[in-house]
């Protein structure tokens, strides 16, 4: 619940608004509220009974979220507090993607599996990251912290903290 209310405090902070509306209207809330949920029994619930339940109803959710609004949070991946959706539709995470605190996600953002052999794997994205609309990022690369990521651009290796890159492929620019 702490973590969920650390992103609520988040959209507070960039969209100050009463809380009942930001519940209501923000669509990034409910997939998140979602995802917390779901990440919270896969990694908490120990009761077998309650346990397959509380997956049931979770799964259900989570098709409902992805389907009516266009966001998929998948419960394995590692989403730090804060996180901030700015629009919903064509979010897409693999369960593997490992998230920062205090970053912001656009819309049609998909961060995935990339590579072959040994450099196969997810993303690590630094805290205070900004991703912006249309950005791909793919692979077993780390993304450090306080980093931007602009418009429609598609990563695929390292990026340093402080960085601001764009472009296909992405390249540093500051």
């Amino acid at each position: 619940m702490n973590k969920f209310k650390a992103d609520i405090d988040q959209y507070m902070k960039v969209e100050p608004r009463p809380l009942w509306q930001m519940l209501l209207t923000r669509e990034g809330l409910w997939a998140l509220a979602e995802y917390r949920f779901n990440n919270w029994v896969d990694r908490e619930v120990r009761i077998p009974v309650l346990r397959h339940i509380l997956i049931a109803i979770g799964a259900i959710w989570h098709k409902l979220i992805t389907v009516l609004i266009g966001i998929e949070l998948p419960k394995g991946a590692n989403i730090g507090v804060g996180l901030y959706i700015v629009h919903s539709g064509c979010i897409v995470l693999h369960p593997d993607v490992v998230i920062g605190e205090y970053c912001t996600l656009s819309h049609d953002v998909t961060i995935g599996l990339g590579g072959r052999g040994e450099k196969l794997g997810c993303p690590k994205i630094g805290d205070r990251v900004y991703i912006a609309p249309g950005a791909k990022i793919f692979g077993a690369i780390t993304i450090g912290n306080d980093v931007a990521i602009g418009a429609n651009a598609v990563v695929t290796k390292d990026l340093p903290d402080n960085a601001v890159a764009v472009g296909i492929p992405a390249k540093i620019i500051s």
